[in-house]
């Protein structure tokens, strides 16, 4: 982005530039002032409510970035979108069974979202799927609608069965997921130990996989489920006992990112056939669940990317629900009721992390070197090759470039060059690979050696986040996630970064970015002006990353706030949860506070006693780590309040635009 072109730049160019209108979903937009926005609703009416106006009454009540927000409003629309779509599928197809979703809970344990998404789907009898004990008491505790149901997966001891056979005797669908063939003779012990019959279902290793991160769960070599010859002689067993009536259910799981229809459809199809000829072995059957898979369009250029998906949320229940069907036809089976596992779907689009840039990095800050005559040969020919860089010279000038750049380098390891002359060196090296960046924009052909040059050169822009606990996948799998500033898009972009989180950490880094036709290395980003902050949104990151996050450099989990609009379409912050000061960090990892307190107080006092300090110093110092270990764990800005208090709860104070 050229800085000659900022009085031309239009909103529309920075909506194309971030795509926010293509990963969006029609939950984000930007609007004429340059800030993005959220779509939420009140009742009928959709209205714009801008993050940077969220921000402002966030910092009003007493919160500081960065902060998680959440909005339960797009909770509730992801959930109806699905159940609607598969309900049209069905009405469309004349399909003659029913849908039944489960969310699972593993996705996002968070209560405040278990909670919003058990309220939202039972309208649709939408149920939660558990994977531990810990899920399957809190799925018991939100279920209790008798067409709803609880799906039990994970490996399972006698508590956890007897945990799920107690909510079948309660009047809770339980269906539990036989994950390994030894599973098998411990469900039917407690079950008979309880005097009630288990509802069976049966996980497959299927044949058909798929590409990608999520590679390991599909495949008949992936690490869960039972093969072929597995699922017979589990039909076999129950049938000998008598519980052949038992076995209900068809479960198989690819993966929660599935970028292909093919991959779903080709699975879909060998999952139909297995239940169709278990029914014909005898077995009760009636249920199909197709586990996740349902993609999530991080990048919004609508392919087979990992980061994408090649297909929308219709074509995805059309095409699951007849391809179940003709199966079914083919072979004259009543049509089963069909179970999906859509958690990434359902919450991705709910969260946005927002975080301050503290400050920038940029190769060119440092002040141009004048060489003298009495400069050392190999500065004499940097500074030589800085003055010859033109179009036509690209390649030689920065072969030279590097070739000198090591010979300085090398002579200042053997005593042979000082600091301040390798200092020069580099100075001169670093402003001939901008040179070279700059001149080669706008050429046909380009040196593969200087096409990256522009990536190498970018600004770091330094995060008041951390990756590790607010953005985990983005470290351990490689996860995009669309970012973008959240205000000042009506300027135009004249700067390529990166950033870097305050982890200390080398791979505290975000440096690959979504982009419609590859992965970009830099981000377009805005000059960061004194004294005013630049505040940037990650976005779709509702699923997984609140719970996978860890505890890094000590780093907790961050301010959260909830956000919806009132009838009147007045911003209300609801829900607010401060993150996690750094006593409450320090407890996670077993230190006592207290204790630490007291240490630090009896030494400035023995300090005191040495006259090293004096009283007043001892309560200066004693109240400011006290303050610290009361603070937030995150930069602050402000000067330390220890007795801030909770912020409260209340409506914005301006109506933000309805549309």
């Amino acid at each position: 982005m050229k800085p000659d072109s900022l009085e031309r730049w239009q909103v529309q160019q920075s909506a194309d530039l971030y795509a926010i209108r293509t990963w969006g979903s029609g939950f984000f937009d930007v609007n004429a002032a340059g800030e993005v926005v959220v779509k939420l609703q009140n009742g009928s009416s959709t209205v714009d409510v801008s993050l940077m106006e969220v921000v402002a009454g966030i910092k009003e009540r007493g919160l500081s970035m960065p902060v998680l927000l959440r909005f339960r409003d797009i909770l509730d629309r992801t959930v109806a979108r699905l159940n609607e779509s598969f309900g049209e599928a069905i009405a469309a197809t004349g399909y003659k069974g029913v849908y039944r979703g489960v969310y699972p809970i593993k996705v996002n344990q968070q209560q405040q979202v278990v909670e919003e998404i058990a309220t939202f789907g039972r309208r649709y009898h939408h149920g939660l799927e558990a994977g531990s004990k810990a899920e399957l008491l809190v799925a018991l505790a939100f279920i209790s609608d008798p067409e709803s149901y609880v799906v039990c997966n994970g490996y399972k001891d006698a508590e956890f069965i007897d945990l799920a056979l107690s909510g079948l005797k309660m009047g809770v669908q339980t269906l539990i997921v036989l994950e390994m063939p030894s599973e098998l003779d411990l469900v039917l012990e407690r079950a008979q130990k309880m005097g009630v019959r288990p509802r069976i279902g049966v996980r497959l290793k299927l044949s058909s996989r798929v590409s990608g991160k999520w590679s390991e769960s599909s495949g008949d070599r992936s690490v869960f489920g039972l093969t072929m010859g597995e699922t017979i002689r589990t039909v076999d067993v129950l049938r000998e006992k008598g519980m052949l009536d038992c076995l209900q259910m068809v479960h198989y799981h690819l993966g929660s990112q599935i970028p292909n229809i093919g991959s779903i459809r080709a699975a879909v199809t060998e999952a139909t056939r297995v239940y169709i000829d278990l029914a014909k072995e005898g077995a009760a059957m009636g249920i199909l669940d197709i586990g996740g898979g349902l993609a999530v369009d991080y990048d919004g250029s609508h392919t087979n990317f990992p980061a994408s998906r090649n297909y929308d949320v219709k074509e995805y229940c059309a095409d699951v629900v007849e391809t179940v069907m003709a199966g079914c036809d083919k072979a004259g089976l009543t049509h089963p009721t069909i179970i999906s596992e859509s958690g990434r779907f359902l919450t991705s689009y709910s969260s946005v992390l927002i975080f301050n840039v503290l400050e920038v990095g940029r190769v060119d800050e440092e002040p141009e070197v004048q060489i003298g005559a009495d400069a050392p040969e190999l500065l004499k020919n940097l500074a030589e090759i800085l003055r010859a860089v033109n179009p036509k010279t690209l390649q030689e000038c920065y072969n030279d470039a590097m070739f000198h750049r090591d010979e300085i380098r090398t002579a200042f390891v053997q005593g042979n060059l000082s600091l301040r002359h390798r200092s020069q060196g580099e100075n001169l090296f670093w402003r001939i690979q901008m040179k070279v960046a700059k001149e080669s924009q706008g050429l046909k052909y380009v040196p593969d050696e200087v096409k990256d040059l522009g990536d190498a050169l970018a600004d770091i822009y330094y995060g008041n986040f951390s990756l590790f606990q607010s953005l985990p996948d983005s470290w351990a799998v490689g996860q995009l996630f669309p970012i973008m500033p959240i205000h000042r898009l009506d300027q135009c972009p004249n700067r390529l970064g990166t950033f870097s989180d305050i982890t200390c950490d080398c791979d505290g880094k975000i440096d690959r970015f979504i982009d419609l036709h590859d992965v970009r290395k830099t981000l377009p980003l805005h000059e960061v002006k004194d004294g005013e902050d630049y505040l940037m949104g990650v976005f779709l990151v509702g699923a997984y990353q609140e719970t996978l996050g860890d505890l890094h450099n000590l780093f907790g989990d961050t301010n959260i706030v909830s956000v919806r609009v009132d009838a009147d379409g007045r911003i209300d912050y609801t829900n607010e949860i401060k993150g996690d000061s750094v006593a409450d960090v320090l407890g996670y990892v077993e230190y006592d506070p207290k204790d630490l307190v007291a240490m630090v107080r009896d030494r400035a006092e023995r300090a005191v006693r040495e006259n090293k300090i004096s009283p007043a110093e001892r309560r200066a110092i004693v109240e400011a780590y006290a303050a610290g270990i009361n603070g937030y764990t995150y930069f602050e800005s402000h000067e330390p309040d220890p007795a801030a208090g909770t912020a409260s709860n209340g409506a914005g104070s301006a109506a933000p635009k309805e549309n």
